[in-house]
């Protein structure tokens, strides 16, 4: 589990802009006539259209993909009543969330009202602004008045995640764990140990699926649901068991499923060995669960096992649900998120988590053995079918229990629309960073003397993606780490200067590789006391599996040492840098952006082959265009002649690669205005999403411009063509972009293992 410390935290809530969210403008707002449109006195059009037809608010406003995240922060997390606006982080989270994996906006509403009908008065007022509705942190037993009234009075799509996310999610993992085991579900007996709001919810969707209430027997803190007990209300009183039971240790007695949604190790190992063969616990209490993974696991062999946590098979994780099914309620405008429409959920999850598992998933996870079975019950959240899985599934459960406003006609269409909406390619660091995650390794931090470093190498430790070498002066070194009170455990310090003999190891095998390119053994001693021939030499040797540098340097002094201790790769002539430009669409690959200045037609041939190469190994296929201020011969000049003549080249060598050229930038990227003029080029169909620069100042510019001032992310500059991974830092860079350099260069140090 990734350890997050406070500091971390808030700073990631409170630097730059505060919060998680904000409000981004959907049309150009630039010129008098813009504003006219966008508002007085243009905007009294769309007014009359709506007020002559209320369904138009659907057409000319954002209700259709807006849903509100509405709270009163009396049940936030496992901190309980904390009041509404202690809870707004928990919403803005939620709303990324929303945003990330189904393209759905949200606005977050926290109410400081406790009393039931007056929320639900206010509730109900808000419908004319949202699509759905999205529930979140409202404490039982008020929250199942609430809802039901609202989903009564509203003809929206309405949902308490915190209900039926946990159900629908743990529904589809306990299908598929019986179906493992080979169990009826009509026959089995279930302990429920937890009666709040997702313990009900979810009782009450495995009856649905077939559970027999008879057989269910369910806790609260006070003990049994039983005919005795006079504090019921109307929810538990629903599961009051007959049977003579007492205690949870009775009820464990041959059971074949445990559900927890209660509190952290309140089930021994001693009751797990009271339940039938083959048993199933879920136990689902975060951040710990009613029993230990390891402990329970080791209890029981036979054991079937799902947490709420991310470092164990099998976790129940609401985020494989609320977007999905909320995408697949707003397309058809659904009135509501009925039964249908949740069991649907629950059987595309099921169903998706026993087809092949694609490609990209086994990479995203460092894992090429996932595969249907007990440690694979439910989907992984970074798979990118949830959302052509789960939508589609919800959207036909509306439409054929008759509350959809707005039948799905093409499906395929809306397949594609589904993929264009999320922006799936948003999850390119996501899948790096947990492959990186899966099999650590050691690199080295050739600039340790510097706060940015020390921080990143920090949370790399804690999020287990490597091992961090610091090198540089120890005792400035752990003066910093002292001052700045970081957590290094884990990490070595290597000091150039205390290591007389291996600088002479280093120098001797640096005298070797450049006697003959003009360095004496008394110039490699003085070299490989530079901490970048250092710790290039250290990643030679195999001390180390990747080096990082460059955050404090220019890239040409950074580069050179690389070059002369580890040089490229067989086959390869040049190195090459790249960027990957992160936008709401998808991730677009640049080369060369960092290493050459004026390539030759040949040598942009060499960019070319690298640069695809690179990007699979980011899981893209590449559509590439060569880059010019021409396009297709309009204009004559030396740039329009190179870069044609290396597009004619490349097609030859890589006659398997999408690729086109010599054209303008932005003709690259418009598929429509490729279409209308220029339909001959293969990429006239979705466009590229890969640029090659004609030179490096056009590259250089062009990835600069758009991070400053175009709202990009920029990850790099990736190095090409090594022969072992090495990294250089964008000078100035930030702790953020320091960390996914490091799970860049651990992924390629994986592959460069896996070659050997």
């Amino acid at each position: 589990m990734i350890k997050i410390n406070k500091e971390d935290a808030l700073n990631y809530h409170s630097q730059g802009q505060p919060g998680k969210i904000e409000v981004v403008p959907t049309k150009m707002v630039s010129t008098q006539m813009d504003l006219a449109l966008a508002y007085s006195p243009g905007v009294a059009e769309p007014c009359k259209e709506i007020a002559a037809n209320k369904d138009d608010v659907y057409k000319y406003t954002a209700k259709g993909n807006l849903v509100g995240v509405i709270t009163n922060g009396t049940a936030v997390l496992g901190l309980g009543n904390i009041g509404p606006e202690a809870s707004k982080p928990v919403m803005e989270g939620k709303g990324v969330l929303f945003k990330k994996f189904a393209g759905i906006d949200v606005f977050d509403i926290e109410i400081d009202e406790t009393d039931p009908d007056k929320f639900i008065q206010i509730v109900k007022s808000l419908e004319p602004t949202f699509g759905g509705i999205n529930l979140e942190d409202i404490k039982a037993p008020e929250s199942f008045k609430i809802e039901n009234a609202l989903r009564e009075q509203m003809n929206i799509p309405l949902m308490h995640d915190d209900q039926h996310g946990t159900a629908i999610i743990s529904s589809a993992a306990l299908l598929n764990a019986l179906e493992v085991v080979g169990k009826d579900i009509d026959k089995i007996k279930m302990v429920v140990n937890g009666a709040g709001a997702a313990a009900i919810a979810c009782t009450k969707l495995y009856l649905e699926l077939g559970v027999k209430i008879d057989n269910i027997v369910m806790f609260d803190k006070d003990g049994i649901i039983s005919p005795e007990r006079n504090d019921l209300d109307i929810y538990r009183a629903q599961f009051v068991t007959m049977r003579k039971i007492t205690t949870l240790a009775e009820a464990m007695e041959g059971a074949d499923v445990f559900v927890g949604l209660s509190a952290g190790n309140v089930l021994a190992p001693e009751l797990v060995k009271l339940m039938a063969k083959d048993p199933i616990i879920f136990a689902l209490a975060n951040p710990d669960p009613e029993i230990a993974y390891d402990t329970a696991m080791a209890t029981r062999p036979d054991l079937i096992m799902a947490t709420g946590r991310s470092d164990h098979p099998n976790q129940v994780n609401n985020v494989l649900g609320f977007p999905y099914i909320f995408r697949g309620a707003l397309d058809v405008r659904a009135t509501e998120i009925n039964e249908a429409m949740k069991l649907a959920a629950v059987y595309a999850l099921a169903e998706l988590a026993k087809e092949g598992v694609p490609d990209i998933v086994h990479k995203a996870y460092g894992d090429n053995s996932i595969a249907f079975g007990r440690t694979y019950l439910i989907p992984k959240p970074l798979d990118p079918r949830l959302i052509t899985t789960i939508s589609p599934a919800v959207a036909k459960a509306a439409m054929d229990s008759g509350v959809a406003r707005y039948p799905i006609q093409n499906w395929d269409r809306y397949h594609q629309e589904l993929q264009a909406r999320i922006g799936i390619d948003q999850k390119l660091m996501n899948r790096v960073i947990t492959q990186a995650r899966q099999n650590p390794k050691t690199v080295v931090f050739a600039e340790a003397d510097h706060y940015k470093i020390l921080k990143a190498a920090q949370t790399v430790l804690e999020q287990k993606l490597a091992y961090p070498v610091l090198l540089g002066e120890r005792a400035r070194i752990e003066e910093m780490i002292a001052e700045f009170n970081m957590d290094l455990t884990g990490s070595v310090i290597v000091d150039p200067r205390e290591e007389d003999a291996k600088c002479e190891k280093f120098a001797h095998l640096l005298y070797e590789k450049r006697k003959r390119k003009g360095l004496t053994l008394f110039d490699c001693r003085k070299l490989v006391r530079n901490r970048n021939y250092f710790g290039c030499m250290m990643v030679e040797t195999g001390e180390a599996d990747a080096l990082i540098s460059g955050l404090t340097r220019e890239y040409s002094s950074t580069i050179l040492p690389a070059l002369h201790v580890i040089g490229v790769e067989e086959g390869v002539n040049k190195v090459a840098g790249m960027y990957i430009i992160q936008n709401k669409k998808e991730p677009y690959f640049f080369a060369d952006t960092t290493v050459n200045l004026q390539p030759s037609a040949e040598e942009l041939v060499d960019i070319i082959g690298l640069t695809a190469r690179y990007v699979r190994f980011f899981d893209r296929e590449p559509r590439m265009a060569v880059l010019s201020y021409s396009n297709f011969g309009s204009s004559s000049g030396q740039v329009p002649t190179k870069t044609r003549e290396a597009t004619r080249l490349a097609k030859q060598r890589y006659p398997d690669l999408i690729i086109d050229g010599e054209m303008q930038a932005n003709t690259a990227l418009n598929p429509e205005l490729l279409r209308e003029h220029y339909p001959f080029s293969e990429l006239a169909n979705v466009g590229a999403n890969t640029l090659i620069f004609p030179g490096l100042a056009a590259g250089n510019i062009a990835y600069k411009l758009l991070q400053e001032i175009g709202g990009a992310e920029a990850i790099g500059p990736i190095l090409m063509g090594m022969r072992k991974p090495v990294h250089i830092l964008q000078l100035g860079s930030s702790v953020r972009e320091i960390i996914n350099m490091v799970a860049i260069a651990v992924v390629d140090a994986q592959t460069c293992k896996a070659k050997l």
